[in-house]
């Protein structure tokens, strides 16, 4: 008789249910996997065998065939250590079929038979959970990352054999987490970087403080040890708190890559990726036979920061401008197409020119117009028509420099504005599908970007003068539109125009726009 249990697998950022079908017959014993499983699966068989038998459980001495439904479906990795064990004790009839009727099973097989964590559980579950399964058991290690989701009953387990004996005589506890809870806890005493430690640089912070007010891409351009990297490390501690459908969507995506601990399962904080210079293409999309995320899919609701911004190869900054746009990615390979959510704000830092000191007013630039043009052609311009802002970070003067009485305004003072004006945009777009202004589409800027005549004269001269393109006029109203959030106005002024334009300009000789 063929035996069957569930599990599943994912692909993407979605779960598919596998039917785990065992069939043991008289013949040459072994184990034979067959419904496209890869090498990690295939290598089951060995871990399978010898957990099984580690754990005190008979293993039979015939041949095993296992199935993994759909046969067309590729499956991937060491989930299936567990629900294949599982099926073979059942057909041992060690436990009762129906039993496991309402049940998934997931997790790796160590060959003493005790289980081990396994990366992408949450997806797995909350696939599972739609699926109409009721109850999963996952490797203890997992457990609290399984136990986010609500309406399935989730229970961790350490070794194979609690397994069995949940079903015999001793019955696992269950594992349930407090979602909303659990996100509520703050962790401002974490960040290592304050604005209070950054002098001067105030047209700097205000810039940072409406990209994080709006969720909009920031390019700073400035002298070396200006402070451009100084206040990158600055800027996650003035991002306002995720909701909790930004938190479960990212725990999704950590969880896949094997990001999570299993004592923080939870995404609590927007990430912030600082990436190399030397990163490749595929590193930052995403790739691979069985696409994964790329970096700029783990900074999904956070921040990719390029230091350094020119000195990636041109093909690296190229491949950003689709995600930019339309906030996600589809990586597509043979066989197979993901799509992953990349809904990221874009900071990036450089220097005007090579040597650096372009429009410094205290040391002299000594790179001719032919290298600085060079220098600055690396950043196309469809990809400086994506960053929102655009400013210039200049040196600090000595006294600036040496003013250390000077009370600063601190992370947490400007965090408390931006907090603000995230919670106004969040109310304003809760039927739209949306969170923040640089999430508008030209429909809803027309609906929400309102402006009066006389904004709209300043806006025409501004488009004849500067050449605005389309997609830099909407970037200029949502701009606008998040400076009026921040001043707690639910129309846009002239000044609001007129201050957005202005971080879209740079009013300096070395002007790269």
């Amino acid at each position: 008789m063929v035996n069957k249990v569930t599990t599943a697998t994912v692909i993407g950022l979605n779960a598919y249910k596998v039917d785990v079908e065992i069939d043991v017959t008289n013949s040459l014993p072994g184990i034979s996997i067959v419904g496209l499983p890869d090498t990690a699966v295939n290598e089951a068989r060995d871990r399978v065998r010898s957990a099984t038998r580690n754990s005190n459980l008979t293993f039979p001495d015939k041949r095993i065939i296992v199935n993994l439904a759909p046969a067309d479906l590729k499956k991937e990795g060491t989930n299936f250590d567990l629900p294949i064990a599982v099926g073979i004790q059942v057909e041992e009839e060690v436990i009762d079929p129906e039993k496991v009727k309402d049940y998934a099973f997931i997790g790796e097989l160590s060959l003493d038979g005790s289980l081990r964590g396994i990366s992408g559980v949450f997806p797995l579950v909350l696939g599972l959970k739609d699926f109409g399964i009721k109850n999963v058991i996952v490797p203890k290690e997992n457990a609290k990352e399984a136990g986010l989701v609500e309406g399935i009953n989730v229970y961790g387990a350490e070794f194979l054999s609690e397994v069995i004996e949940h079903f015999t005589e001793n019955p696992l506890p269950t594992t349930v987490i407090d979602v909303k809870a659990y996100l509520s806890q703050t962790h401002d005493e974490d960040y290592i970087y304050d604005f209070k430690d950054v002098k001067g640089q105030q047209k700097a912070k205000r810039a940072l403080e409406i990209a994080a007010a709006g969720g909009h891409n920031m390019l700073m351009i400035g002298s070396p040890g200006s402070g451009k990297t100084m206040m990158a490390k600055c800027f996650p501690s003035i991002l306002p708190p995720l909701e909790l459908s930004e938190a479960l969507e990212l725990t999704k995506i950590y969880s896949i890559c094997g990001l999570l601990h299993s004592d923080e399962p939870l995404m609590s904080r927007r990430p912030f990726r600082p990436v190399h210079h030397t990163a490749s293409p595929y590193g930052i999309i995403g790739g691979g036979s069985n696409p994964k995320p790329g970096e700029i899919t783990l900074a999904h609701r956070g921040v990719l920061f390029l230091d350094e911004m020119v000195e990636f190869p041109r093909s690296v900054l190229e491949v950003l401008r689709q995600p930019l746009e339309d906030n996600e990615v589809v990586i597509s390979r043979s066989k197979v197409s993901v799509k992953y959510p990349a809904k990221f704000l874009l900071l990036g830092a450089m220097n005007p020119c090579p040597c650096g000191y372009l429009g410094d007013k205290e040391k002299q630039c000594s790179c001719s117009e032919f290298q600085i043009q060079r220098y600055l052609a690396r950043l196309s311009g469809p990809l400086l028509d994506r960053i929102d802002l655009q400013i210039d970070v200049p040196r600090l003067s000595p006294e600036e420099l040496l003013n250390y009485n000077k009370e600063e305004e601190s992370s947490a003072q400007i965090r408390s504005r931006v907090i603000k004006a995230r919670k106004i945009q969040v109310e304003r777009y809760k039927n739209e599908g949306i969170l923040t202004n640089s999430e508008l589409t030209p429909k809803l800027i027309k609906k929400y970007c309102v402006i009066d005549k006389s904004s709209t004269e300043l806006l025409r001269a501004a488009v004849v003068k500067y050449q605005l393109s389309g997609r830099r006029y909407d970037r200029t109203l949502k701009l606008a539109r998040t400076i009026a959030d921040l001043e707690g106005s639910e129309l846009i002024s002239q000044t609001h125009l007129m201050q957005a334009l202005q971080y879209r300009m740079f009013n300096t000789e070395n002007s790269i726009v």
